[in-house]
């Protein structure tokens, strides 16, 4: 071949490789770019908070179906939850026929943690019913009331829980029933707050669910590990006579938004919904967007109690609320 010649064809194998080496790389940028707009898009459609479910979401399952409670976590898990937000009373008559002995409490914390790592899941918190009146106005009781929650603290903090949530009952006197609550939140709160656990309070009907006086109970125990868990429906604080009607209900908005300052966990309650998949009573949008400005990036934790939907269906209708009221907060 003459250099000439050779020259030329080198010249043009040359411009090939020049070329496809250029194609390849602006493919290989685009790619890169596409991925880091996907990965960006799929930030920007994570909500501010984690999901996590409220056992009590499936208390008829476990006490009208006959659902083992410790297949909470497989279920969560399959519904599109990271969190588990366990309730004691359902655990009974497994736990209160033991009269909640060491062995029994021991037990079920060991069954509840195998399967939490089993299905990949998060223990967030328990749920604590029927372990006496924490804003009772006998000092005996109150004390006795301590004693028995300790338990639960000891078994959120082997399940690495971060809180347990607990009742003010008792005084139906405001000025009464927050001098015993902060009694006996400030002794549960001291011995809680070794074991590196929250202290926390449910607005769960009497004066517990008038928000104002509720936060001023925290604002008196004034510790760091006791707070709130503020629930965006139960705000009725008396009921009529005989009756499951609210007779004095607080309002919804204002409450979370006086106990949001001192919130640990959230609950997301629901019950009926209309064609759009929105709750009847609770505007979600604006509930969420207090929960956020109070800058609240925790879980947030399903609580459907409604009838009109199965449990499964009802818990997979608050969860797709939660998911769409979060893109309209801003």
């Amino acid at each position: 071949m003459k250099r000439r010649n050779f020259i030329r064809k080198t010249a043009v194998a040359g411009v090939g490789v020049s070329f496809l080496g250029t194609y390849a790389c602006k493919e290989a940028k685009k790619e890169n770019k596409n991925a880091v707009e996907a990965e960006g898009a799929t930030e920007l459609a994570k909500p501010f908070f984690e999901l996590s479910l409220a056992q009590w979401s499936i208390h008829r399952m476990i006490r009208e179906e006959g659902v083992d409670p410790y297949t909470f976590a497989e279920k969560a898990k399959n519904w599109g939850f990271t969190g588990l937000e366990y309730v004691s009373q359902l655990y009974n008559p497994e736990l209160s026929d033991a009269n909640y002995s060491e062995e029994a409490m021991a037990a079920f914390v060991e069954k509840s943690n195998a399967e939490a790592k089993k299905h990949g899941m998060k223990n967030v918190l328990i749920m604590i019913d029927g372990q006496g009146n924490l804003a009772v106005s006998d000092e005996a009781e109150r004390n006795e009331t301590v004693e028995k929650h300790k338990k639960w603290v000891d078994a959120a903090a082997a399940m690495g829980c971060h809180s347990i949530r607990v009742n003010l009952n008792g005084s139906n006197d405001p000025e009464e029933w927050k001098k015993n609550s902060v009694d006996g939140l400030t002794k549960l709160a001291t011995y809680a707050k070794e074991k590196n656990i929250n202290i926390l309070v449910e607005n769960h009907g009497g004066l517990s669910s008038n928000g104002a006086l509720h936060a001023e109970v925290m604002a008196m125990v004034d510790m760091d590990n006791c707070g709130t868990l503020p629930d965006f429906g139960n705000f009725c604080i008396t009921r009529k006579p005989d009756s499951w009607d609210c007779e004095v209900m607080y309002d919804k908005y204002k409450g979370v938004k006086e106990l949001m300052p001192y919130a640990k966990a959230v609950s997301a309650k629901s019950n009926v919904f209309d064609a759009e998949g929105n709750e009847v009573e609770i505007d979600y949008v604006k509930m969420l967007q207090m929960v956020k400005d109070a800058g609240y990036t925790g879980f947030i934790g399903v609580e459907y109690e409604g009838k009109e939907l199965s449990e499964e269906e009802g818990i997979k209708a608050t969860r797709d609320l939660l998911l769409k009221a979060a893109k309209a907060v801003v």
